[in-house]
């Protein structure tokens, strides 16, 4: 069990960067714990290991006193100093207690421990790899759907898409290569976790950052979207150069570049509008291609001032 283990230790610092002085004092205090529940005892004991050999010692702490009321803590001064003439009376003792059998438990503690040291290295370098994709399109595969999510494989990691994330007007079957938002990247009782959108609004922002040069690169500002996913999005865009028409631009030649994003949507109608500062002529771009005759607010003393 020795070797293996070392060798273990060695592989997990070298290959998962887990270092091997975190997994034995893990391995220790699991130990501790499953010395005292497994043979019954209730007095203070620590774990040595032995780096040289890779074995591990249950070692019983005992406080040095005149008189021993309980010998499970205790040791008199007079069985000390028999042990050592150096001792005094408040110096703890380390007696060794370690089971016959107590390999056999060291040997599966470590095991159990060990994979739980995985799991979390693995969870922490899932969330540190993938959390800078969070907000942003990804393309991954779909593997496999139940009742609850669709699964997409991104990487190396499986992502799920909850049924509200899922576009109505699309069917996702296994090997399909689709195009998803990142949208939050955490962890749960079962590690990592990453939740991927369809029909959040920022897909349809990100698809048109990528159709767009000028939304890319700030020339023209996307100020708002309102999406029904599968059905109709509006999105609202500026620009501050007075060269530039922010809508045009967006269309594109021919209704080129909007039309890559209504093909990737799976057919989604895509209204854009110029947004302007004046909420009537703002309300008013909103509803073309309705002729808006015109826009009246509600009055001052009215229950809803933005009627």
């Amino acid at each position: 069990m020795s070797k293996e283990m070392l060798e273990a230790f060695d592989t997990l610092e070298k290959t998962k960067g887990i270092k091997q002085d975190v997994i034995v004092d893990a391995i220790k205090a699991a130990l501790v714990a499953a010395y005292k529940k497994n043979f019954n005892q209730a007095q203070n004991v620590e774990v040595d290991f032995d780096e040289r050999k890779g074995n591990f010692k249950v070692m019983a702490v005992k406080t040095v006193v005149d008189e021993v009321h309980d010998n499970r803590l205790e040791v008199s001064l007079k069985d000390a100093l028999a042990i050592n003439k150096a001792y005094e009376v408040g110096d703890e003792i380390r007696f060794e207690v370690t089971p016959k059998n107590f390999g056999r438990i060291a040997a599966q503690t470590a095991k159990q421990v060990i994979m739980q040291r995985l799991r979390e290295a693995e969870r922490t370098h899932i969330i540190d790899e993938y959390s800078q994709y969070e907000d942003e399109l990804v393309t991954g595969t779909v593997e496999r759907r139940d009742n609850r999510f669709v699964y997409v494989k991104i990487g190396n990691v499986e992502a799920v898409m909850p049924h509200r994330d899922q576009m109505p007007t699309e069917t996702y079957n296994p090997q399909d290569k689709i195009r998803v938002l990142v949208t939050h990247v955490g962890s749960d009782s079962k590690g990592a976790q990453i939740t991927v959108s369809r029909t959040a609004p920022d897909v349809v922002k990100r698809l048109f950052e990528q159709e767009v040069p000028e939304i890319y690169d700030g020339t023209v500002e996307i100020v708002s979207i309102a999406r029904e996913a599968g059905d109709r999005t509006k999105m609202a865009v500026k620009t501050n150069d007075p060269n530039i028409d922010p809508v045009g631009t967006c269309v594109g030649q021919r209704g080129a570049r909007v039309q890559n994003v209504v093909n990737e949507l799976d057919g989604e109608n895509i209204d854009i509008v110029q947004y302007e500062e004046d909420p009537s002529d703002f309300i008013a771009n909103a509803l073309n291609p309705a002729e808006v005759i015109a826009v009246q607010f509600g009055n001052d003393d009215d229950e809803d001032e933005k009627s």
